[in-house]
């Protein structure tokens, strides 16, 4: 078992480093800010008085608009588990015949060499071990330059879980428009019923890692914004954040549910979600601008312009 979580580990390597870059691009793009306009953030961030002021909000919020959105998105995610994600077709017997675990790639197939009287074991643990991470962001609530925005963050946190539920149910890297079989289908001693449901079309991508590490970055992502004293050491977070994600991943292959590949994009989706959803509410103004553009030598088409003003 340490022979193979440790190769899991590597297999994950690329999809941890492509989830705590989107931190990276985030501050980095903090230097295009003017000097004035830095000096001012600088200002606002390095203040504890300005933190601890009940009249001062890090992070901007329209509860209305907000809660419309979670309503809606909520309706939404619960409509597509019987409709989008439950609904397929049952695997075929000719399908199960002609599957070939040779066409599985060498970054997956290691999926393919588990022990299926531990199934659900693994399973089990993985539904155990999430919960948890979901509830790790509850920890916010104990620190004091935090607790007194207590409401709008828990707002943006279900917020965030909306978000990263919809990309699930209904993006195109997830199973409404992906019918990736998951690695139980291939396991011929099983029993057919194990084997053939429609569910099991439903392998791209892991919505156990995606939810896991983007609770984690969410943690991760609204501590070090109340508290910019951290500095470069928010890595170091990141990092860890990076573990309950990895855990449960590691689970959900072992129970056969999804290939490493799988978990690699769940784990980048919901890094993602964790760090951008808090991000964007830091900014005071968001203006889209659509046009057309042409060019000399006779090209056209249309532009999108986000501008967005941080506080």
């Amino acid at each position: 078992m340490r022979s193979e979580l440790l190769k899991f580990t590597r297999l994950l390597l690329s999809g941890i480093f492509l989830s705590m870059s989107v931190q990276a691009q985030t501050i980095n793009s903090d230097s295009t800010l003017s000097t004035k306009d830095t000096l001012a953030v600088g200002v606002k961030d390095s203040l504890p008085v300005k933190v601890t002021d009940p009249s001062y909000h890090l992070y901007r919020m329209n509860y209305w608009v907000s809660g419309a959105f979670c309503l809606v998105a909520s309706i939404a995610d619960v409509y597509a588990i019987p409709t989008v994600i439950k609904s397929k077709q049952t695997i075929t017997a000719a399908e199960l015949q002609g599957l070939n675990k040779n066409s599985v790639s060498s970054f997956d197939r290691w999926a393919l060499n588990q022990n299926p009287a531990k199934r659900q074991a693994y399973l089990n643990a993985a539904d155990y071990s999430l919960p948890v991470a979901i509830a790790l962001p509850g920890l916010l609530a104990f620190n004091k330059n935090i607790k007194k925005d207590w409401a709008r963050i828990l707002l943006m946190y279900y917020e965030m879980h909306c978000i990263t539920f919809s990309i699930y149910n209904y993006s195109f890297f997830g199973p409404a428009f992906q019918n990736k079989y998951r690695p139980v289908v291939y396991y011929d001693q099983l029993p057919t019923a194990q084997r053939d449901g429609g569910n099991n079309r439903n392998s791209m991508y892991s919505g156990h890692a995606a939810t896991a590490i983007a609770s984690t970055f969410f943690m991760v992502k609204v501590y070090s914004d109340y508290h910019p004293e951290i500095n470069n050491k928010k890595y170091l977070l990141y990092a860890a954040a990076t573990i309950p994600g990895f855990i449960i991943g590691y689970l959900r292959v072992k129970g056969m549910e999804h290939f490493p590949s799988d978990v690699m994009v769940g784990m980048a989706i919901g890094a993602a979600c964790g760090v951008l959803v808090p991000e964007i509410h830091r900014f005071k103004n968001h203006k889209v601008i659509f046009g057309t553009s042409s060019s000399p030598t006779g090209g056209a088409g249309l532009s999108m312009i986000w501008n967005m003003d941080q506080k």
